[in-house]
């Protein structure tokens, strides 16, 4: 988005004489006419913001609400089609109530930013069945579980059946996305080969166990039971919930599974490989628009190309130099594959091995959180845990990633580790990617973005992907700076991981616009990184199946670094870090050109 905002407290106004100033009272009119068109337009946009919500039971449930929570998403074109509408009818009516050049300056972009995503939202629809609903980067058959195992809470009877209701409800909803994909086959949209073996495994897994079969509780079983057990109610009452459910777990929800697996059945003969965006109709279009939701920028995807290139040849260049560090005389593809396989760098695979990871990760949390006082003016009020990824969900889940906490404070902010198989996870990385997840990182973010008052919700819980993760790559070199890696192997691998976000600037583009294949990303990658041959495989699939994703970290953070360096060259011995990132974090996630603008307020402010 490329548009001017009014930056109506810091306009270099020209001078004039005092008996031209406008009289204070007029000032004192207008100011107030601004603070209450301000406020006017916080309740339209909660309110439009809570119209919208109030169609996703899942959402609902996320930000810790129990309105709707005996029912599931809609997951049909119908659905998707409502909710654009509503968003345009939302937008016209803003249009109609309020004008830019009457509202303050938080205001205003607010005001932008709604209708930056209303517009977006119409623009990408066009491309829905071109996305597909299951794949290695989720379906809803991890994600049902999981809302259910780690947001629905059963604190009363009615809790308890909303839970089981809802157990009942993903039969409608397989029987929607399998409508879904067997449309988009018919019409010759066909996930790739990657997808189908991961996404049955760990389907398969979740109906695993009783009232499934034989032997434990199945994970979803254990959960509803573990939480049906803590409530004060009669014994009998519990017996007949956990009946109930387990009746729904073998019925409905069954059924529900058994639909997505004949579906899978069906569609998995007609997938002839591995292509990129430009293998589907109307795909370089496709692609255009996921790289400009992905990144808030226009840039085409030969630049993002090029830009990985380069960022992939200096990043090399600081690797070098931490060969030299630590004395070792061979190449750098030699230490990554020393890096990669060398015993002293890995974690057991084993239990001890895993907790052992996590206690590394929750060390390095610590030393963020004793050492951000220096570098933020405001921390986050929720706290953050580290735990691994549930063992039912590994195979599809990502190598590590955030969960925000709830709007009521009720659950924290969660950062999870993927630790399937330890002998392909490296020591050298735990800092840099507790760094980005964590602190300070998405939880020095996100959390703080949804602490915010006097902005409307869906700025609080919303988001900008070339923002956040760009924040997150960006927190991954303050580290360095906020000493939290130890020796000269964790700023390794840290830059390791930059690498990683560089070579995906590369592979996205390859793949989707240059046509590359699956062997050729994988060689490239490996090539260039330490990264383990699991996580390669794992990532490369992923930028198959989710076109212009992989390119937001690195666009996003080469903008939050070169704003910093703006900063510090223009203010000098002004300049605090500390003021800095209170001008990157106090407004939320924004698009990049507006968060440049955000930027130039505070260096004109600090000037002063």
């Amino acid at each position: 988005m490329r548009l001017a905002l009014a930056l109506l407290l810091l306009s270099a106004a020209p001078v004039v004489q005092a008996d031209a100033a406008p009289p204070v009272a007029a000032t004192a009119a207008t100011a107030a006419t601004a603070a209450a068109q301000d406020a006017a337009l916080l309740q339209f946009l909660d309110a439009a913001f809570d119209e919208q919500l109030d169609r996703h039971p899942e959402s609902l449930s996320q930000l810790g609400l129990k309105t709707h929570q005996d029912r599931l998403d809609d997951y049909t074109e119908a659905g998707a089609r409502a909710d654009q509408a509503l968003a345009e009818r939302q937008r016209a009516a803003m249009h109609a109530r309020f004008r830019p050049d009457q509202l303050g300056e938080s205001a205003q972009v607010s005001y932008r930013l709604f209708d930056y995503e209303v517009t977006r939202g119409r623009e990408s629809l066009r491309f829905r069945r071109l996305n597909f609903p299951v794949s290695t980067n989720g379906s809803p058959a991890g994600d049902i579980p999981v809302l259910l195992i780690n947001t629905h809470k059963i604190d009363t009877v009615e809790d308890a059946r909303a839970y089981i209701a809802r157990l009942r409800d993903t039969e409608r909803v397989m029987r929607e996305v399998s409508t879904t994909m067997r449309d988009q086959a018919a019409a010759g949209i066909i996930p790739n080969k990657v997808n189908f073996a991961p996404v049955r495994a760990d389907a398969r897994a979740v109906i695993t166990g009783a009232p499934f079969d034989g032997g434990a509780d199945s994970t979803l079983l254990a959960d509803f039971r573990k939480k049906v057990s803590a409530l004060t109610v009669p014994a009998a009452t519990k017996q007949a919930l956990i009946a109930d459910a387990s009746a729904a777990l073998v019925g409905p929800f069954r059924r529900g599974y058994d639909q997505l697996f004949a579906t899978l059945d069906a569609i998995e003969p007609l997938s002839t490989g591995n292509y990129g965006a430009w293998h589907l109709p109307d795909g370089a279009a496709y692609y255009a628009d996921r790289l400009k939701s992905s990144t808030t920028t226009s840039m085409t995807a030969d630049e993002i190309h090029a830009l990985g290139l380069a960022r992939v040849a200096a990043i090399r260049a600081e690797m070098m130099a931490i060969l030299r560090e630590v004395g070792f005389t061979g190449t750098l593809e030699q230490f990554s594959d020393k890096v990669r396989t060398d015993p002293q760098f890995k974690y057991p695979n084993t239990a001890a091995g895993r907790q052992a990871y996590l206690a590394d990760a929750r060390a390095v949390i610590d030393g963020a959180m004793a050492a951000a006082p220096r570098y933020f003016r405001t921390l986050p009020k929720a706290p953050l845990e580290v735990r691994a990824v549930e063992p039912w969900r590994e195979r599809t889940a990502s190598t590590a990633f955030y969960n925000p906490p709830s709007a009521d404070g009720s659950r924290p902010g969660i950062y999870y580790v993927n630790l399937v198989d330890m002998t392909q996870t490296q020591k050298v990385q735990v800092a840099g990617i507790a760094a980005h997840e964590g602190a300070p990182g998405h939880h020095f973010q996100i959390a703080r973005q949804q602490e915010l008052t006097g902005i409307p919700k869906f700025r609080k819980f919303g988001g900008y992907g070339a923002y956040v993760e760009g924040w997150g790559l960006y927190a991954e070199r303050l580290a360095d700076e906020m000493h939290l890696y130890k020796d000269p192997y964790a700023r390794f691998g840290m830059l390791s991981l930059q690498m990683w976000r560089a070579i995906r600037l590369v592979l996205d583009t390859g793949i989707h616009a240059q046509r590359w294949d699956r062997d050729r990303a994988i060689a490239y990658f490996r090539a260039n990184s330490s990264v383990s041959d699991t996580d390669i495989a794992r990532e490369v699939d992923r930028y198959f199946n989710w076109p212009g994703q992989a390119t937001s970290y690195m666009v996003g953070q080469q903008r939050i670094a070169a704003l910093r360096a703006r900063a510090e060259r223009e203010l000098g011995p002004k300049f605090d870090i500390r003021d800095f990132h209170e001008a990157v974090l106090d407004q939320g996630a924004l698009p990049l050109d507006v968060l440049d603008e955000q930027v130039t307020r505070y260096i004109a402010a600090a000037k002063r």
